[in-house]
């Protein structure tokens, strides 16, 4: 029996494995999808989500295009939404009741409207319900300082700036 473990243990692959995907790599790490398959399966990830909240997640992709043209849409490692410029500015999540609009680095945003919420190290959101409610103008300033932030340090493979950030 210990002669079968040890030839199996020794027994080298066939095949290599496979060569990554350079294109579905991007600054957050791992594989995820970018560009137009990201668009695609957020558009997919809307069609299915709530009547009441697909408006709100439509409305929160357009102003992050509209606000960071240069930014990508993509799906990261765990299948969540993102806008990456210099790596990861904001992700997007559509629940039962809201939509989430996270913060990577949402501890050093200044927040006049007091939209953030969170207790993480440095991860903040904003949970939306309605497109009657969205707060566009406050959103526009927390997606620009993001995008500021990212510029200035853009995040690591390990969501680690490559420098500190000043605050706003």
């Amino acid at each position: 029996m210990a002669a079968k473990s040890r030839a199996r243990a020794t027994k080298k692959p066939t095949e290599p494995p496979p060569a990554p995907n350079p294109a579905a790599k991007s600054m957050s790490g791992g594989n995820k999808a970018v560009g137009t398959a990201a668009s695609k399966i957020i558009d997919g990830i809307i069609v299915h989500s709530s009547p009441t909240l697909a408006p709100v997640a439509e409305e929160i992709r357009r102003l992050v295009k509209e606000t960071i043209p240069e930014s990508t849409e993509a799906i990261n490692p765990w299948g969540i939404p993102t806008f990456d410029f210099h790596g990861p500015i904001c992700f997007m999540m559509i629940g039962k009741h809201h939509v989430t609009l996270g913060f990577s680095r949402g501890t050093s945003l200044s927040d006049a409207a007091n939209l953030l919420h969170g207790t993480g190290k440095n991860l903040r959101h904003v949970k939306l319900t309605g497109a009657s409610l969205f707060p566009a103008a406050a959103l526009t300033k927390l997606i620009r300082q993001a995008a500021t932030l990212n510029r200035a340090a853009p995040l690591t493979p390990s969501m680690r700036p490559t420098k500190k950030p000043s605050r706003f």
